[in-house]
């Protein structure tokens, strides 16, 4: 297998952590998963983002599942979280990164407060100093921060950020950063938009639902990116019941439940999170089941 050059680019599953029944991290069981993906045809893995409940994990518990990730994928398939409260300690994450061998990092803007755009600036500033490429994540629901095009186009004019995950839905966007930043990397960062953003000119997908349906999400992605409507436009269709969870407040939850009828372990999630209620399950088990009747894994 070659090594990526940009390790940010193609199907990267932020990847949902497995649990033992105390709530202790199954590291075993995240090895396994993280080379199922690969196995299935993605192209790599990002520890340590919402997805993997990282705000709940120890430092320690932190630093071991991105060791075990790098051991199981490759350093250049693994793009970390180095999301915190403090731009010193994502910057003291991003250098660990980089000591475990990945190539790549993904940063969220200052998510303890609404930062104003100075803060931004050197907040991207501190940590790119750690020397690896940083691709932002920019989610305005969640961090009350919004990277707008302008705000990125600045971040990557100032040689801070090499691409960004866009989770806003506002597709309008990818053309905006085009024409703003036209060197910036876009990736998908909302499953339910990938098809529209996939035809706007996206390199990279930091995906949810791969989790439990990794062959023919990825089989989406490839279609959309080469404009292949004739099999994106009816896949998309099947399986947006599902890729929709991902914007949704219980989208950890609701991935995990997917990928234990898909017969991968997902189980709980640490609180606060509480497992979905009896009538969002009966969707999410409908949709799944659906979905896996139709052959699709």
């Amino acid at each position: 297998m070659t090594v990526r050059e940009k390790p940010w680019h193609g199907v990267l599953v932020a990847t949902a952590l497995p649990l033992h029944d105390d709530l202790s991290v199954d590291y075993d069981g995240y090895a396994a998963h993280c080379r199922w993906l690969m196995e299935s045809g993605c192209d790599g893995v990002v520890p340590n983002g919402s997805l993997g409940e990282y705000q709940t994990l120890t430092a320690e518990e932190r630093a071991r599942v991105l060791t075990t990730a790098v051991e199981a994928a490759g350093g250049d398939r693994v793009m970390p979280g180095v999301a915190a409260y403090g731009s010193g300690e994502a910057r003291r994450l991003a250098e660990a990164a980089g000591e475990a061998g990945c190539q790549a990092v993904m940063l969220l803007p200052p998510n303890g407060y609404r930062a104003d755009e100075r803060t931004v600036v050197e907040h991207y500033r501190e940590v790119a100093r750690a020397g690896l490429p940083v691709v932002a994540y920019n989610n305005p629901y969640d961090t009350k921060v919004d990277l707008t095009p302008a705000l990125l186009a600045r971040l990557h004019g100032e040689g801070l950020i090499v691409g960004v995950k866009e989770f806003s839905g506002d597709v309008r966007r990818a053309y905006e950063l085009a024409e703003l930043a036209p060197g910036l990397d876009l990736l998908v960062g909302s499953d339910d938009v990938l098809l529209e953003l996939g035809i706007a000119g996206v390199v990279g997908w930091v995906a949810g639902y791969p989790n439990a349906l990794p062959a023919s999400n990825v089989a989406l992605y490839r279609a959309a990116q080469a404009g292949d409507l004739a099999v994106a436009l009816p896949l998309y269709r099947t399986l947006h019941p599902l890729l929709r969870w991902d914007a949704k407040t219980e989208f950890v939850q609701a991935i995990k439940l997917s990928m234990d009828i898909a017969g991968r372990k997902g189980g709980a999630c640490r609180p606060p999170r509480l497992p979905l209620t009896p009538e969002q399950a009966a969707v999410v088990r409908a949709a799944t089941e659906k979905v896996l009747a139709e052959g699709l894994r």
